[in-house]
């Protein structure tokens, strides 16, 4: 779609990830040679390269390693969801994951370690703390 920088184009190989999205259900990639999960998904395992890799579902689960109230960002639809919060978080399977936390409000009492758990907007894989942990 012409003018939006928020919507993924998916491909030959990121369909099965983004047509689970769709769905509500998140998936990483688990590599069957060393073990190790990681996201975004690639062909090939970033720690030993082996290209004997599978995709498997997360859990949903992830804890808060750093994030930003993002105020002011002029790209489309940006602009109408300032101020929202741009963060990192760590899986509970290992990989850390760029998204953003939702519910929070702009400044949200957020704290690095919170307890979050997956929620989906438009199958788009976003954030939430979890009800009755520290952070919410």
């Amino acid at each position: 779609m012409a003018g939006r920088f928020d919507l993924p184009e998916p491909d030959a190989f990121t369909r099965t990830y983004w047509e689970a999205a769709a769905e509500g259900r998140l998936l990483i990639r688990r590599c069957r040679a060393c073990g190790r999960a990681h996201h975004y998904p690639r062909e090939f395992c970033p720690h030993c390269w082996s290209e004997n890799v599978a995709w498997e579902p997360a859990s949903g689960r992830a804890t808060l390693y750093t994030w930003s109230v993002v105020h002011r960002n002029d790209l489309p639809p940006f602009a109408d969801r300032t101020p929202y919060v741009a963060a990192v978080v760590d899986l509970a399977e290992g990989p850390r994951m760029m998204t953003e936390v939702v519910g929070t409000g702009p400044a949200g009492g957020l704290s690095a370690g919170a307890e979050l758990e997956v929620a989906f907007r438009g199958g788009i894989p976003v954030f939430r703390v979890v009800p009755g942990t520290a952070g919410g």
